[in-house]
């Protein structure tokens, strides 16, 4: 199961590393910020998602129910412009292809080091509470998908 879920982590890596040479492309009427901050934000979720993953202690998970999580996570859908990126995943004001790609990298290591966490690892989100490794894996895919999604609908101008 997690080995499917990290798969499809890498292949949206992937499709991320793609988008990189169109970073300054944008299209007010899909989104303010361009695909570089769409890119540089998807990039930081999954890497500031990841260590927190690693630095959580498995004996302290505890279940708790979230509406929105039930709802959305199945559904593996997040809607547009209802949600603020915290300050810590927000990207800079300047964007380069160089660094761009760094977060890439450490992407891929981070996702690479979640294979041998225990499924209790936990991560803390401000919205759908506290997510498993299993739920987080999927929190991931959900969240770089609706940024991709983005990415595309500025492309096709």
């Amino acid at each position: 199961m997690h080995d499917k879920k990290i798969t499809i982590l890498n292949n949206l890596l992937s499709q991320i590393e793609q988008k990189i040479p169109f970073k300054d492309k944008s299209n007010p009427t899909i989104s303010r910020a361009n695909v570089g901050w769409q890119l540089d934000h998807a990039l930081k979720v999954i890497n500031r998602v990841c260590e927190s993953l690693k630095r959580s202690n498995p004996i302290d998970y505890k279940k708790d129910f979230s509406l929105m999580r039930s709802i959305l996570l199945p559904l593996c859908y997040i809607p547009r412009g209802q949600v603020k990126a915290p300050k810590i995943v927000k990207p800079p004001d300047i964007i380069s292809t160089t660094n761009l790609q760094a977060q890439l990298n450490e992407a891929r290591k981070q996702v690479k080091s979640l294979k041998s966490l225990d499924k209790k690892a936990h991560f803390k989100h401000f919205i759908f509470g506290t997510l498993p490794k299993t739920k987080t894996l999927r929190f991931l895919e959900m969240h770089t998908k609706h940024h991709l999604k983005i990415v595309n609908d500025i492309m096709k101008l």
